[in-house]
């Protein structure tokens, strides 16, 4: 489903609301994983500890000390299904204390102290102890556990919309703001950005029509996330015999489960990526592919297609009460695009460029599958299940380029070492194994994160890159303690979980991973130093709380790194000879960048035109609308019977009318990538730089403002055309609308 190169960051719907109590309370975190850490926590008196954090019956580890440095962690991931309950309750009863205080305040009597600061801390509360009951929803290997963190989510979404539908608060908050009270910096614009809230919820409604809003709310967060639970605790697979699967390398082949019938064998290939990719790229056929892309596309159909198209309605039905055209006008409010209509545009400039890509493409791919198949046999369309195949084809007969061959070149330890070498070579960090840190599962990885001049304790990371069953199945960062004040004075050093699903190892072979995944590696890590380096007073300005449709673009110019001949040598070791890629498979990969990059580029463009043609309609057939803008737009038909928009999770999870900020931000991300051209690409200079500009501020200013304080300029797009192999063409020439 995800398109070359793009990731999550992992956040919760709010039934179209972007109330940040109520994302707090609900959201499964947003990009991090993190084992435990080799650090011991100091046990506070029980006098030492505020009423908050005493009355929490399920206490965290409330101060850690990192060589000397006291920091807040209080993230815990050891609960029980029944402590997840109690957590949540407890989370919701202190909120509620918190905004019926605001909501007494006399006239006269409102302070920033205890009308918005309240409201702030207890944000910063939420956000990072709803972690604790959320994320083992995402990892945990107990059924019983991830559906009590679904069932506490269920719960306090519907607590968190009842919250933010609070008439008496908002007048509070309006009645503070009367007073002109002067703010500047970050309290000025938490200020603005709560009082956006309250409006975007509806609270300038008459009471009979809050009600109704309210009730279509909470139906679209209950869809939400049993939409997402579906996602998680499938288990789709089919058992395929070893002539079945041929073509498929033996390696892929090792990793599967298998069983002996009657004297053949037979395969479990599941719907996870590590399973289901390689056997698409690699299968010769023809029918297994096609059995294999129908139960792909199959996902979750029956509960889930129900749920999104009551998802779509609702959210259509809910900006139209609130004054919007559609839900696609009322999310734009808050990005850098502004409107649909500009998106449109955008989409509207950039497609005929891409077009003339992919139909020169799309004709070699048709000419390599006549070859194959033969004259008889061939349709002359590349079907659904076709198109992993031959693309796979294209860069083996004509870069000479074999995935496989490559992926013995990035063995998973070698890799991670690697990229954590070179973050910490342009960032100016260190980073720190914690071997013996409190973690969810014995496969994830512990860090701690120190600034390499001053040895400033900046935070802490986990990686937990393997499937399980019940695991979230892609590629995500999940933040789960923010990085900002809290109430204690103290400062709360983020940690991010990034959560993957590569290849497993074997036993005498590791995890190889393919050179795309080492892309989603950067990518994602990217995520996770966003999350690290970014420093706010307030948690719903920390780390990745950016307009969502600038989010990705940190992350997306660091995926650069991946195809610069210097960094592949130092990312690269055989894992037998352990010697680093040579020179010419070198040249071959870097040559094969663009490959099919248009119509690698037009899926992301369907994804998006989809999103928002889905969010600016009432009611719809996602289906047909899924499979004729597919084939409209990329040129591959999709299987009959199918609707893979049943396991599109972005549409659920946080990326409703907003999947067109991939190829948005990309356009920003190669402009970035330019500076670090001019200056190196392993340049402390410009990383440090970019640091400040770009990851420090996290939300706290806006994506625009952030591109232009680090270029000195607004952003140019040719860097974007060149770097998809559109330079020096007639169609580089037409301008693009950003």
């Amino acid at each position: 489903m995800r398109p070359r190169g793009s990731s999550s960051v992992r956040c919760s719907e709010l039934g179209g609301d972007n109330h940040h109590m109520l994302r707090a309370l609900v959201r499964p975190s947003l990009l991090i994983v993190a084992p435990k850490l080799s650090i011991q926590p100091r046990t506070l008196s029980q006098k030492a500890i505020p009423l908050l954090y005493r009355s929490l019956s399920i206490k965290s580890h409330d101060f850690n000390m990192v060589k000397g440095t006291q920091y807040v962690n209080r993230l815990r991931f050891d609960l029980d299904a029944k402590q997840i309950g109690s957590l949540a309750e407890e989370l919701m009863n202190n909120t509620k204390k918190v905004y019926d205080q605001v909501a007494a305040i006399k006239p006269g009597e409102h302070t920033f102290e205890n009308t918005v600061k309240v409201i702030a801390d207890d944000e910063t509360d939420c956000d990072v102890l709803s972690s604790n009951v959320s994320f083992p929803g995402s990892v945990s290997t107990e059924k019983e556990i991830r559906d009590a963190a679904a069932e506490a989510e269920t719960k306090m979404s519907s607590f968190g919309i009842e919250m933010g539908m609070r008439v008496d608060v908002f007048k509070s908050v309006e009645a503070y703001e009367a007073t002109n009270p002067g703010l500047k910096g970050e309290d000025a614009r938490f200020l603005q950005r709560l009082l956006l809230d309250f409006k975007r919820a509806g609270l300038a409604l008459p009471e009979d029509q809050r009600e109704e809003l309210k009730t279509l709310k909470q139906r679209i967060s209950d869809a939400c996330i049993k939409f997402q639970q579906n996602l998680n605790e499938d288990v789709s697979h089919l058992w395929l015999s070893a002539s079945e699967l041929e073509g498929v390398p033996d390696a892929v082949l090792g990793g599967f489960v298998s069983e002996d019938r009657e004297g053949q064998t037979f395969y479990k290939v599941t719907m996870k990526y590590p399973d289901y990719m390689p056997s698409m790229k690699y299968c010769k056929v023809e029918e297994t592919r096609k059995k294999l892309d129908k139960c792909y596309g199959s996902r979750c159909l029956e509960a889930n297609t129900p749920l999104l198209e009551e998802i779509i309605h609702l959210r259509d039905k809910c900006a139209k009460m609130l004054g919007y055209k559609t839900h696609a006008h009322y999310v734009h409010e808050v990005r850098m695009a502004k409107t649909p209509e500009n998106v449109q545009d955008f989409y509207a400039s950039l497609r005929p460029k891409l077009e003339v890509l992919a139909k020169k493409e799309l004709a070699k791919i048709l000419d390599l599958k006549k070859r194959h198949v033969g004259a008889e046999k061939f349709d002359n369309k590349i079907n659904s299940w076709d198109f992993l195949y031959y693309d796979r084809l294209t860069n083996e007969e004509e870069y000479s380029i074999n995935d496989q061959e490559i992926s013995e070149y990035f063995p998973m330890e070698h890799v991670t070492n690697g990229i954590l070498e070179i973050y910490q070579t342009i960032l100016g960090l260190r980073f720190e194994l914690a071997p013996d840190a409190h973690v969810w599962h014995e496969d994830v990885l512990s860090y701690a994160v120190y600034d390499k001049a001053s040895g400033e304790a900046m935070g802490h990371f986990y990686l937990d890159m393997y499937p399980r069953e019940g695991k979230y199945g892609h590629a995500a960062a999940f933040p789960l303690q923010r990085g900002c004040e809290e109430r204690r004075g103290q400062y709360q050093l983020p940690t991010t979980a990034m959560v993957c699903n590569f290849s497993k190892p074997q036993p005498g072979k590791p995890s190889l991973l393919k050179h795309e995944e080492v892309e989603t590696y950067f990518h994602e890590f990217g995520h996770v130093m966003h999350g690290i380096c970014a420093r706010a007073k307030y948690s719903r300005f920390a780390g990745t709380s950016t307009e969502r449709d600038f989010v990705e673009c940190p992350s997306q110019m660091l995926e650069n790194w991946c195809w610069q001949k210097n960094v592949l040598v130092r990312l690269s070791s055989h894992y037998q000879t352990h010697k680093p890629l040579p020179e010419d498979l070198l040249n071959k990969m870097v040559a094969a960048k663009n490959a099919n990059s248009g119509l690698l580029h037009a899926r992301q463009v369907f994804y998006g035109i989809f999103d928002l043609t889905v969010h600016t309609q009432d009611k719809v057939d996602t289906a047909s609308t899924f499979n004729r803008l597919k084939e409209e737009i990329t040129y591959t038909g999709s299987n009959p019977g199918t609707n893979a928009a049943a396991s599109f999770g972005h549409l659920t999870g946080g990326y409703d009318a907003s999947y067109y900020g991939y190829l948005y931000s990309k356009v920003f991300s190669a402009d970035l990538f330019n500076s670090f051209k001019e200056g190196g690409v392993l340049s402390p200079e410009v990383g440090m730089r970019y640091r400040q500009h770009i990851l420090l501020p996290g939300g706290s200013v806006d994506g625009a403002d952030m591109l232009r304080n680090f270029l000195g300029r607004d952003p140019a797009l040719d860097p974007f055309l060149e770097s998809i192999g559109l330079a020096d063409t007639p169609e580089m020439a037409q301008p693009v609308k950003v």
